[in-house]
Parts: C-alpha cells; sequence; structure tokens
C-alpha cells in the first residue's frame, strides 16, 4: 500500500501539543526525540530523563522519578500535557498508565492488567495458551522444590524465566542441567525480586520452557486495543561477547527492518499473534492501549512467540524512531484515546537503520560509574546519538551513570552503509572503559566488520 506524502498525512487528525514522556534510558530519549520532530508538537517533557535530555531539540527534562505517580500526576496538570507516553514496563505494572487515565488524562500504554503481560511469565503464558498463539511448552513452579523436580522429570536443559520483571536479565537459556539447576537457586535465592518502594516483593516463582532453536526478531504493534498499526521488524543482539557469546545483557545492538520477516511473513504474524492476543486480553476485560511487543522465534516448526513486553524494545526502539515519519505523536495519541481508526496513516522510511551500543565497562555486571562523556554528533542528519546510562552533574558535564551508556544509530540505503555510518559514529564519542560489539548487524552485512 503507498503511504501518503508526510505533508499531507502531517496535516490529518488531532496532534499533542504538550507531550510527557515517563522514563530516564535510550528508549525514552529515542522517543523524545522523536516526539519533538513532529509537526505541531510544541514541547516535549522528559522524566526524569538522562544526561543527554537537554541536549535534545524541543525537550525539557523534568526532575521527577518515573515510580512518583503523584508528582507526575500534578507536572501533567501543571504543564497543560495533552499525551503522556509511558517508556518503562515498571511504572506501567505499578499502575501508572491507570492513576493519568482516571484523571482524565490521554495515556499511550496499557494499565497494570495488560502489563501483566511482560510482568508475569506465568500470566502470559496462560494467556498464549487461551488465545492459541504459537509458543514453547512450559511449566510454572512456586517452590524451588517444585522446579528442581520438573527439570529432573524433563532430564534435559530447560529455559529459565524469573517469573517478574527483570530488566531483560532475568532469563538464562540453559545448555546443561547443571545450568539449569544454577538458575533456578538464583531465582529462588531472591535475585530477580522488585517491588515498589515500599512494598513487599512477591514470593520468588518461575517458569520453565522447552528450549527452541531459531534466529529471534522483535515485532512492535502500536494499538488502541481493537486496531493497529505494525512497525518495521528488528533483531536485538543480547549477548555481551561478539558472535553472539557471553552473558544476556539488555541489548547491545539492533537493526531494521530484519529480513528474516518480510510483508507476507509480517502479516502471519499479525493473524496468528497479535490479533489473537488483543481478543484474549479484550475477553478478559482488558482494554489494551500502547505497545505490544512480541519477541518471536522462528523455528523449523515456524514461528514461536517467546515473551510478550508491554512497551517498546530497547535498543530497538532507538533503531526504530528514526524511521517513522512525521505522524508519529498523532498515532499515539489515537492509540491512547481508542481512535486509531481516524489516524492518518505512519509513514515508514524504506531505509536500512543500524544501532551500536556503548556500554561501560564490568556490563551486564557491576559497572564503572562517574567518567566523563565526550563528543557530539550533529552533523549528518542520518546519524543520531542517543543517550541511556548518563547524567548530567551540577557543572554541566555529562558522565556515565548505568550499564548502557549510549546508542549511536545511522541510516542508509543498505545495511553495510548505515553500519558503516554507525561505527564511524561511534567512534567520535566516548568514555573511559567503553565497552561495544564490533559485528552488530552480521546477519545483514556483506563487509567485514568496521573498528573505529
Amino acid at each position: 500500500m503507498a503511504s501518503p506524502t508526510p505533508t499531507a498525512a502531517a496535516d490529518a487528525g488531532p496532534v499533542p501539543a504538550r507531550i510527557l514522556v515517563v522514563g530516564g534510558g535510550g528508549r525514552e530519549n529515542a522517543l523524545g526525540w522523536a516526539l519533538a520532530r513532529c509537526p505541531g508538537v510544541e514541547q516535549v517533557l522528559v522524566a526524569p530523563g538522562n544526561g543527554g535530555t537537554a541536549a535534545l531539540a524541543g525537550c525539557v527534562q523534568l526532575a521527577i522519578a518515573e515510580s512518583d505517580q503523584e508528582a507526575l500526576a500534578a507536572a501533567c496538570r501543571e504543564r497543560a500535557i495533552d499525551l503522556v507516553v509511558v517508556g518503562p514496563e515498571a511504572p506501567l505494572a505499578a499502575g501508572l498508565a491507570d492513576r493519568l487515565r482516571s484523571q482524565g488524562l490521554a495515556v499511550f500504554g496499557p494499565g497494570a492488567d495488560g502489563a501483566l503481560l511482560e510482568a508475569s511469565k506465568r500470566w502470559a503464558k496462560d494467556l498464549m495458551q487461551e488465545a492459541g498463539v504459537p509458543t514453547a511448552g512450559y511449566w510454572a513452579a512456586t517452590s524451588r522444590q517444585e522446579a528442581l523436580e520438573a527439570l529432573e522429570r524433563h532430564g534435559r536443559p530447560l529455559v529459565v524465566k524469573a517469573d517478574g520483571l527483570a530488566a531483560g536479565k532475568g532469563v538464562t537459556v540453559a545448555d546443561s542441567l547443571e545450568q539449569c539447576r544454577d538458575a533456578i537457586e538464583e531465582v529462588f535465592a531472591g535475585r530477580f525480586q522488585t517491588a515498589a518502594p515500599g512494598e513487599p516483593a512477591a514470593a520468588p516463582s518461575l517458569v520453565l520452557e522447552e528450549r527452541l532453536h531459531g534466529p529471534e526478531v522483535s515485532v512492535f504493534a502500536l494499538t488502541d486495543g481493537r486496531s493497529m498499526v505494525l512497525l518495521p521488524p528488528a533483531q536485538d543482539h543480547k549477548r555481551i561477547g561478539e558472535g553472539d557469546t557471553g552473558p544476556n545483557t539488555g541489548g547491545m545492538g539492533a537493526y531494521a527492518p530484519a529480513l528474516l520477516l518480510d510483508g507476507a511473513g509480517l502479516e502471519q504474524v499479525r493473524q496468528l499473534v497479535l490479533e489473537p492476543i488483543l481478543a484474549a486480553l479484550r475477553a478478559r476485560g482488558i482494554d489494551y492501549r500502547g505497545v505490544i511487543f512480541a519477541g518471536l522465534m522462528l523455528t523449523e516448526d515456524g514461528l514461536r512467540v517467546i515473551e510478550f513486553n508491554c512497551r517498546f524494545g530497547d535498543p530497538e526502539c532507538e533503531t526504530l524512531m528514526p524511521l517513522l515519519g512525521p505522524e508519529l505523536a498523532r498515532v499515539l495519541l489515537a492509540c491512547a484515546t481508542g481512535r486509531l481508526e481516524e489516524a492518518p496513516p505512519l509513514t515508514i522510511e524504506p531505509r536500512c537503520s543500524a544501532c551500536v551500543i556503548a556500554a561501560a565497562e564490568g556490563y551486564p555486571g557491576e559497572v564503572r560509574r562517574g567518567d566523563p562523556i565526550h563528543g557530539e554528533l550533529t552533523d549528518d542528519p542520518d546519524l543520531q546519538l542517543f543517550h541511556a546510562g548518563s547524567r548530567r552533574g551540577e557543572d554541566g558535564h555529562v558522565v556515565t551513570a548505568g550499564g548502557r551508556v549510549l546508542a549511536v544509530v545511522a541510516q542508509a540505503a543498505d545495511f553495510d552503509a548505515a553500519f558503516d555510518r554507525a561505527y564511524a559514529g561511534l567512534g567520535r564519542v566516548g568514555f573511559e572503559g567503553m565497552v561495544f560489539r564490533r559485528d552488530i548487524g552480521h546477519q545483514v552485512r556483506t563487509r567485514p566488520p568496521v573498528r573505529p
């Protein structure tokens, strides 16, 4: 289907003049950048933001924690916010969208009931089974003994998933029974337990899954609970080491569109996965407005859902935002208000986008912090620098403050050129102890990796 010209599409539908983006990572940095570029958007506020927020044109940083629902609600009233976009999963699971909607605000992000899609692995697997969505076989366990007994019954390595939010680190794809046992012990020792401030952590539990084999791909649907808009598929790189080795991370880079899914494949995902899961959510009385992120594995027996998330992926979000057209703010508002059918079509740039993550020394374990970040990328419209784990000190200098620190993203007509541009950009920024993979996008690159 032909897309409308950006000018025509940008003139259609209501536009949110003042937007609040909640979160402080690379995903929220990219969302703020993309929304501020949309015609008719006057200001984007980002709370709490990070060390790179102030450098984004049209964005203002608010020193409000993503967990401070009362202060966020007050800021929305005081600033006459037209649309709230909640980036991370934790405030969604804690009911931030419910709190803000109860005060009449348009919120892009599901309520706490819909956020269970990510906040509880067991709940999500039960919903998939109910909806007939293809996924791996699974066994839930609420005690160490129950999990170990299930493992022994199957007698082969399984995937161990902590049942809760774990910042992308609660999954162990084990190669041996010993690794499975160790992962089970970690879960029930409380390593992945989280809780809202002032609230006790839930008792540990987990899901054991059959181990599947095949390439992985991420698909994102923007939805108002009934209709949806699909974004180009993307592929993340979870392992810390080159050649996809070492422990899992939150993601060391990504590219889009992932060639693993063509138009027909994406339509199959819509029909087999996304439409059934939306129908199952509605059957449970859940009005889901926001992003549904389907993490898929393409096995020899067909596609299988590995997991669902209730927000944009990171770093897929940084990779995708530069490809999305000027209608993005209107589309998100239409999703938030349940009127997606009235939104203008979202134009997609027919280009390749490449993202490389620069992490702090020690990631994904204990990382060094406080190192000055140097360099800027402002002279190339096809090159973006998004901040994640950074903060701006009182002296105005920006320093490292987390595991994944920067995302360098570039676009071009082909993946070789896009990654050449991204790695060249990475060579112009940095900090002491910077860690990155040189083989991001190896699945689609034809030339040897460029070494900055």
